[in-house]
């Protein structure tokens, strides 16, 4: 987790993803390392060869703010990216670790997922487990069914790799989100527990996490294998929970009038039909059903 020299070992994945043409350098086979040498970088940068490679190896953990810009700079990170670099480049404050409380969502956050039956809605939590979906929710996609991990399914569920046919691009996604929820605090231990045992169990997730790609979730476009109605593509707006640090409102939608705005509608109307049948049956007596069998 390189959780003793996180700004070292940000920069030096972020370096070992710069492309030595982009720069105008020549790549060719004489490189021994991925991406640009230490030397380069400080060049680009600024800064002394020395000075830079204190930075990567944790001598000199906290730059100031006009190296972080350089650097930002010179690694195209966006805006993202580098308040997450000048997050770890603060000098860390411990506080002290308080028992973990299971995430709750509050009943009125509840009962305004419900009262959205035409909204596939679903509140995450820090760790990207899925606290509470409403039906519809549930129906489009199996990885927002309350009680799953959306991290370990996306990674080790093979089912995942049906359900999204962008399922590079949504695998990507998923582990620089988490990352952004977790922020600097990587010593947590559920967190740590997580991304142990994806990367025991996942080489794509140990890649990726390796990038240390840093991605809120806010809006974006979603497509979904469905298997009552056929692929959807659904737009996605995200909101914080306030009071509750760490959680994510999502509400997805179709484009009024496309063929994913009628399955949607669809999908809706076939999962109120099957909770109308249960209730029929539920309120039929025992007997009488009896009878009429």
């Amino acid at each position: 987790m390189d959780s003793d020299n996180r700004l070292g070992a940000f920069l030096r994945a972020r370096r070992e993803l710069a492309r030595p043409e982009n720069f105008g350098m020549s790549g060719g086979g004489q490189r021994r390392v991925a991406g640009l040498r230490r030397e380069e970088i400080a060049l680009l940068a600024g800064v002394s060869a020395d000075y830079y490679v204190r930075l990567e190896q944790g001598r000199d953990k906290h730059p100031s703010e006009q190296v972080i810009v350089a650097l930002a700079r010179v690694f195209a990170l966006d805006d993202e990216g580098t308040a997450h670099l000048r997050e770890l480049a603060r000098p860390a404050v411990r506080r002290p670790r308080t028992p973990r409380r299971p995430e709750r969502v509050g009943p009125g956050l509840r009962q305004l997922l419900d009262a959205w039956p035409h909204t596939p809605a679903l509140v995450l939590g820090k760790y990207l487990d899925v606290l509470v979906a409403n039906p519809l929710a549930e129906a489009v996609n199996s990885c927002s069914v309350p009680g799953v991990n959306q991290v370990r399914m996306v990674f080790l569920d093979p089912e995942a790799r049906d359900l999204y046919p962008d399922w590079p691009a949504v695998a990507a996604d998923t582990v620089a989100s988490l990352r952004a929820t977790a922020g600097t605090d990587l010593d947590d231990p559920r967190l740590t527990e997580l991304v142990g045992e994806l990367s025991l169990k996942s080489e794509q997730f140990r890649q990726l996490w390796a990038r240390h790609d840093v991605r809120v979730k806010t809006a974006g476009i979603k497509r979904f294998r469905n298997p009552m109605v056929g692929e959807l593509t659904l737009s996605y707006e995200t909101f914080a929970v306030n009071g509750a640090p760490g959680q994510l409102l999502i509400a997805y939608h179709a484009e009024p009038g496309s063929a994913s705005g009628r399955s949607l509608a669809l999908l809706g109307s076939l999962i109120a039909d099957d909770k109308v049948s249960d209730e029929r049956r539920a309120a039929v007596p025992p007997r009488a059903a009896k009878r009429k069998g």
